[in-house]
């Protein structure tokens, strides 16, 4: 028993960083209706801002490791804004009413053109990012369980930030005027536009919450397995998480991702062994296939309905 809640501890702290990646798709899909492919790249791009910035800092002579790492939080954050209000202005902008395909290949553009940049800039060696976390296991419930439950302090205050970041975006999209805006833009850019929600400004918004979501994800998955190239593979793992959850729903995300996580993990250790292995890296997307079979809006998307 102390074992198979081992796994499922993990596979819940590996889920809520799906959820956290998948939150960037979701808002962006929200507020214009793009499924942004650049996802991925922004989490690597983000993540190696943060890593190089403080390693330059540090090189400098700032011998304070937090204070670097704060300098090059926010430095990566105005970069990822820089980087919103770029994409709204050269890109978006040209596209007001466009057609789906269009938008979609916008975001493939915009993809390879941050995978470009991030290895002009910063180079493409493994970058480490260390913000403190501490890294060492501990013992759970040793009282309840001989031996207790081996769990990653790492990973449970990766799951709490991750936590904390989706019920503030819930909160955000609920409860506040930029959020219930960012809704009406989805649902209809020229009827938002002629009620006076200026379409530029909740694009950049928007754009750059989500660059702020893949920072925060970037650094995690980043402190973690270190900041290359293969970080944005990881964070498309996230695709099957909406295709679970619904490519609207805030809440969709979280529990998709905690679906995946735990599945991909429960799967490799008890059915993996009968198949060689492996489970775990296509898992994610055989069940967002049968999902596309039998509820293609997800857990909690909106149904479609053509009237004619």
């Amino acid at each position: 028993m102390g074992f198979f809640l081992e796994t499922m501890i993990g596979g819940l702290m590996t889920g809520m960083l799906y959820s956290l990646v998948a939150l960037g798709f979701v808002l962006i899909f929200k507020a214009s209706g793009v499924f942004n492919f650049a996802q991925g790249a922004m989490v690597l791009f983000a993540a190696l801002a943060m890593a190089r910035f403080s390693e330059w800092i540090q090189a400098a002579g700032l011998d304070s490791k937090l204070i670097a790492n704060v300098i090059a939080f926010v430095g990566a954050m105005a970069v990822m804004v820089a980087a919103a209000w770029l994409i709204e202005r050269l890109v978006l902008r040209k596209l007001v009413n466009q057609g789906e395909i269009t938008l979609l290949m916008a975001t493939l553009g915009i993809t390879y053109f941050l995978d470009g940049l991030g290895q002009t800039v910063f180079g493409n060696d493994i970058y480490k990012i260390d913000v403190g976390m501490p890294k060492d296991p501990i013992f759970l419930l040793e009282s309840m369980f001989e031996g207790g439950v081996l769990v990653n302090q790492e990973d449970i205050f990766a799951a709490l930030i991750a936590a904390a970041l989706v019920a503030l975006l819930s909160l955000f999209f609920q409860k506040t005027a930029t959020g219930r805006a960012l809704r009406a833009v989805a649902d209809d850019h020229q009827a938002a536009q002629s009620i006076g929600i200026p379409l530029s400004r909740i694009w950049v918004i928007v754009w750059s919450v989500a660059g702020f979501v893949a920072l925060v994800a970037g650094i995690i998955w980043g402190s973690k397995l270190g900041v290359q190239f293969s970080l944005s593979l990881v964070a498309l793992k996230a695709l099957p998480v909406i295709i679970l959850g619904g490519l609207t729903s805030v809440p969709g995300a979280i529990l998709g991702g905690l679906i995946i996580g735990v599945g991909e993990k429960l799967s490799e250790v008890y059915i993996g062994p009968f198949f060689g292995g492996g489970i775990e890296i296509w898992f994610a997307y055989v069940l967002a296939l049968l999902f596309l079979l039998v509820r293609p809006q997800g857990l909690f998307g909106e149904k479609i309905i053509d009237r004619v």
